[in-house]
């Protein structure tokens, strides 16, 4: 038996979701099976070539090689700021409202460690990422989760909230557009959101890291927009999403300068900042924003059309989402989630995540990543037809 042993705040969380699963698609794999891998939020399309180019040039250069600290690469905090005026309407100070990130998972694993105290609690949506209660429990605080209904249509139903979590929120987190859910938030919802935390003396935090990928015309609004979020909210972005990016680490976190500050001053003991190269990078595909995402979220589009058409077919209750590059569908007779999913796999060599492995507001559901063509979103769901007829 090891002397050694896990800390009580590391107990206390659960396992990663696709634990074990890149074992068994390697076994299955190696055993001749043909594996649809829908699970991971990655996509297989490439990055623009305008960040590849600008990466080779930046790496190239001996300055961009030195510690970036928490300041980083000046000119993509500007470009960031630019395109959130741009695109929200939203007018930030490069210097002190925005900070940016080794991917926006960390940002939201830390910023716990950098305003919260025992006894502080955390309002997270779950089902939800897993860094949302990850930081809150790592940070020494309190998760206080709440299931996303449909009934709810996957909003967390703010006034529903007791008393007693009410008077120690500390932090509420958001994510609209949802993952896993899929679902959207009406300006409405954010202005009570908003509303709540100023009343409540708490955090806004909105991780927009889908606020790109969405369809049929809809533009997901930023929490920044909103009359007074400045006072108390900040919110977090990624460039994985948005242009293919998920393994080069990037992202931003912008809002209301104290809390700015106060994640830039935990971050000093935790890392020294985003590669700068990586930063030249990013400017470049925010830069290459107007040619090139458009056709990037087509893709999105064309898959999500695909495979509702398809799973519909097959048997499964579907609804085509407005954003994000997920489907959300309901496990179909009285099978739990994860039972649903390794059936999946093994009978049909086909990947999709459980809901409880994002939480246990997530039993009944499972995801379905819409990461690979349309041929194999139609296969797959051809393959789970199998599945959902027992």
């Amino acid at each position: 038996m090891s002397q050694f042993s896990i800390s009580q705040k590391l107990a206390r969380l659960p396992g990663y979701p696709l634990a074990g699963i890149p074992e068994m698609r390697r076994s299955l794999e190696q055993s001749g099976v043909d594996v649809i891998d829908l699970g991971a939020g990655d996509a297989d399309l490439a990055p623009p070539p305008s960040a590849v180019e600008a990466l080779a040039r930046a790496a190239a250069d001996p300055s961009m090689s030195r510690y970036p600290f928490q300041l980083g690469h000046p000119p993509f905090r500007e470009g960031v700021a630019q395109w959130m005026e741009a695109r929200f309407g939203v007018r930030l100070d490069p210097f002190r409202e925005l900070l940016p990130l080794i991917g926006s998972k960390e940002g939201i694993a830390h910023l716990p460690v950098a305003v919260m105290n025992p006894g502080d609690v955390a309002v997270i949506p779950d089902p939800g990422y897993q860094a949302y209660r990850g930081g809150v429990v790592l940070a020494g605080g309190d998760v206080h989760a709440v299931p996303l209904r449909p009934e709810n249509d996957f909003l967390i139903p703010l006034g529903e909230l007791p008393s007693e979590v009410r008077a120690r929120t500390r932090i509420l987190i958001l994510n609209y557009p949802n993952n896993p859910t899929t679902a959207a938030a009406p300006l409405e919802y954010l202005e009570e959101a908003v509303a709540f935390c100023r009343k409540q003396g708490a955090i806004l935090v909105h991780d927009h890291a889908y606020s790109e990928i969405a369809f049929d015309g809809y533009r997901p609004p930023s929490i920044l927009e909103i009359p007074g979020a400045m006072d108390v909210a900040v919110e977090f972005h990624s460039l994985s999403k948005t242009y293919n990016m998920t393994g080069w680490r990037l992202g931003w976190v912008a809002g209301n300068g104290e809390l700015i500050a106060a994640l830039s001053r935990a971050k000093t003991f935790l890392d020294t900042g985003v590669f700068k190269a990586v930063q030249a990078a990013g400017l470049a595909a925010l830069r290459s924003y107007d040619e090139w995402v458009p056709g990037n979220v087509a893709v999105f589009q064309r898959r999500r059309d695909a495979a509702v058409e398809a799973f519909g077919a097959a048997g499964f209750d579907v609804r085509a989402p407005s954003a994000t590059m997920y489907l959300w569908i309901p496990v179909p007779g009285q099978l739990p989630s994860r039972d649903f999913t390794r059936m999946a796999l093994e009978r049909t060599g086909v990947i999709v995540l459980p809901g409880a492995a994002l939480g246990e507001g997530g039993e009944g559901f499972f995801r379905v990543a819409l990461t690979v063509p349309e041929a194999r979103l139609r296969e797959a769901a051809g393959r789970l037809s199998a599945v959902s007829e027992g």
